[in-house]
């Protein structure tokens, strides 16, 4: 059966080596990329890919940390070209292995971020652009954001939803810097849960009718808190006395639970058999897509693949369901030839 992993990072050298003459030395986060061969090292890519057969494929996205992290919008703009300009020529020499890739928005320069995205679509066929959970800081709902999130609806290209967020969100108020990785293990999830919240409240979808967004790690929090999420935020207001919080909610065009349920969500849940069955039981079989994370696991590539190729294989569901959450769901999300 055809395995279309959706969420994996790769560095392409000339990219990589575009960053590296930008940055320099590698620290934090690029580090943690860098030191994994399998990101920039073709080669062990293959290499890693072959264990699982012909039939496993790569949709192909750059690696964080968010380009805005980095460099200046102008910059910010700069990597993204090459970014996309290099994904699009991996899957020209090796599209048996890669039959998409998606393209990084610039989103830290609004004023380039449409044309960009425009440019990897509908010259370089990216099959959707990857955005972070915020801008350097900004959440995603500002109006600054709202051309881009307009011109993805009215492409029907999905928008892929990485979560960001570093040890300077902290723990607690009284300390500088988040203790233990706690910003990574806890913290994106959240990340990705709260960018949620304000893309449905604030009436991003309802503004863009057709707007598709994957989120990685099987939607954050939001499958785990439904109660929370649906019924909780009934009462929203209630628990708020200086915004109408109530008349946010009722502004919009359907119940809230509602939106939450149109996400997609990836399986790539670090092994986590309950979580990707949470997220079909949240999201529905048709708006779970198969992702690995690879290349970040302790087997630097492999184990993460492995393990949640063995997950859906051992599902209890129908084989019309399993061909739906391997390949199925992408291929029409995407595009793609069956």
């Amino acid at each position: 059966m055809r395995k279309l992993d959706i969420f994996n990072h790769i560095w392409p050298k000339p990219f990589f080596d575009a960053l590296i003459d930008h940055i320099g030395e590698m620290t934090d986060i690029t580090r943690r990329s860098g030191d994994v061969p399998m990101m920039t090292d073709l080669d062990r890519r293959f290499e890693v890919m072959d264990m699982f057969g012909p039939d496993y494929q790569q949709v192909l996205s750059l690696a964080s940390p968010p380009l805005e992290k980095l460099c200046n919008p102008d910059k910010a703009l700069e990597l993204s070209r090459i970014g996309s300009d290099s994904l699009a020529d991996l899957c020209q020499k090796y599209p048996e292995r890669f039959p998409a890739f998606i393209g990084t928005a610039p989103m830290s320069n609004p004023d380039a971020v449409v044309e960009e995205s425009r440019r990897a679509i509908e010259d370089l066929g990216a099959s959707g652009m990857q955005i972070f959970t915020n801008v350097s800081g900004k959440p995603l709902d500002l109006p600054e954001f709202d051309p881009f999130f307009d011109y993805m609806a009215k492409s029907g290209k999905p928008v892929w939803l990485h979560p960001a967020r570093g040890a300077n969100f902290t723990d607690y108020l009284t300390e500088k810097e988040s203790e233990y990785e706690i910003w990574w293990t806890f913290g994106w999830p959240y990340e990705t849960s709260a960018a949620m919240a304000r893309l449905v409240f604030s009436g991003v979808f309802d503004r863009h009718p057709g707007l598709n967004v994957i989120t990685h790690h099987a939607g954050g929090m939001v499958p785990y808190f439904e109660g929370r999420v649906g019924p909780g935020w009934d009462q929203m207001g209630a628990r708020t006395s200086n915004k109408d919080l109530a008349a946010v909610r009722k502004a919009l065009k359907r119940p809230h639970l509602e939106y939450f349920k149109d996400f997609y969500a990836d399986t790539a849940t670090f092994g986590s058999r309950k979580a990707i069955e949470h997220a079909i039981e949240f999201f529905g079989e048709d708006h779970v897509v198969f992702a690995s994370d690879a290349p970040f696991d302790p087997e630097a590539g492999p184990m993460y693949i492995r393990e949640t190729i063995r997950i859906l294989e051992e599902l209890d569901v129908s084989e019309a369901t399993r061909a739906k959450l391997f390949h199925g769901n992408t291929e029409r999300l995407l595009g793609l030839k069956g």
